[in-house]
């Protein structure tokens, strides 16, 4: 090994020997900003109200009518897709459609109305326990005259847009899809353990009545173009295929009306949760006291060479 090399090894702990030494000479500064963010985060995560998860576990819902119209998929889909159907369509595909469009802007909107749920929403300040009853802040909503009062500048109005609670939805809102198991979670955290368990109750029921409506105007619709074109053929196959597409659009409708779940249905159904899920205080103080930490090793070091380069 070289005398350089040496140096600079000799340099460096001297360096380390010094930097720890102005810690230690500074101890009080870090000391004082751990106690101090400590504290500061100890009081803040007491002033968060405790938040529930409710979550429902479902699974796409099987068809019956995909056997019997797989088999007409291959020689007469090319008619079928005149009149609007698909028959290459699996209830997977229904599934993925139906998770899009509950995380869509028109969905949710039309759910917060649907259901009045703009205030429990934007304005919920706080759950009480005993009266299971939720307390809004005032200063947000006056719950007595029903009148939103927070102030805001345009372009935004007293009374919260479907636009802004679609942001907050989505905040408190989850849903995921297992590949290998083919589940999907649905989820919904608020901090009232009853108004999380009614809106995932009614996630799970809404986006079934949206399918099932959706379904059943297409085949109505289909329906309709069949009869039509049934009428203006006398060729006895093209009629044998029109009838049968017939059928299927007619079990699809029956289908729909005799089952509640849909395109899901629910394994495992949401529960008024009895642990909240958040806040994590203790890991909030956690990271108050590193955070105090790094700001008092930080001053110290800054104060150090503040020093260092007066004296020079």
């Amino acid at each position: 090994m070289q005398k350089n090399e040496i140096s600079n090894i000799s340099d460096d702990e001297i360096d380390l020997t010094k930097l720890l030494k102005i810690f230690w000479q500074g101890k009080w500064y870090i000391i004082t900003g751990i106690f101090i963010f400590s504290v500061l985060s100890i009081v803040y995560s007491l002033l968060q109200p405790n938040v529930y998860n409710s979550e429902a576990l479902l699974y796409p819902a099987d068809d019956v009518q995909n056997n019997s119209i797989g088999q007409l998929a291959g020689q007469f889909g090319g008619l079928a897709s005149l009149a609007g159907i698909d028959l290459n369509s699996e209830s997977g595909s229904k599934a993925q459609l139906a998770i899009e469009i509950l995380k869509s802007r028109h969905f949710i909107g039309e759910f917060i109305q649907r259901h009045k749920l703009l205030p429990s929403l934007m304005a919920a300040e706080s759950w009480d326990f005993d009266d299971n009853k939720i307390l809004y802040d005032s200063e947000i909503y006056n719950e007595s005259k029903q009148q939103w009062v927070r102030e805001v500048s345009p372009p935004f109005n007293k009374k919260p847009s479907l636009q802004e609670a679609y942001k907050e939805f989505s905040k408190v809102f989850s849903i995921t899809s297992d590949t290998e198991k083919g589940t999907i979670s649905i989820s919904v955290e608020h901090i009232s353990p009853y108004e999380a368990q009614q809106w995932v109750v009614w996630l799970v029921e809404d986006i079934n009545k949206v399918m099932k409506d959706r379904d059943v105007t297409e085949a109505n619709k289909s329906t309709y173009f069949l009869t039509e074109q049934l009428k203006e053929t006398k060729i006895a196959d093209i009629r044998s295929v029109l009838y049968n597409l017939i059928e299927e659009q007619a079990k699809t409708i029956m289908f729909a009306n005799v089952h509640d779940e849909y395109v899901f249905k629910t394994i495992d159904p949401a529960l008024v949760p009895e642990e909240k899920s958040g806040p994590k205080r203790a890991l909030l103080c956690i990271l108050g006291a590193l955070l105090g930490a790094i700001i008092g090793v930080l001053f110290v070091t800054i104060r150090y060479f503040k020093k260092e380069n007066t004296y020079r």
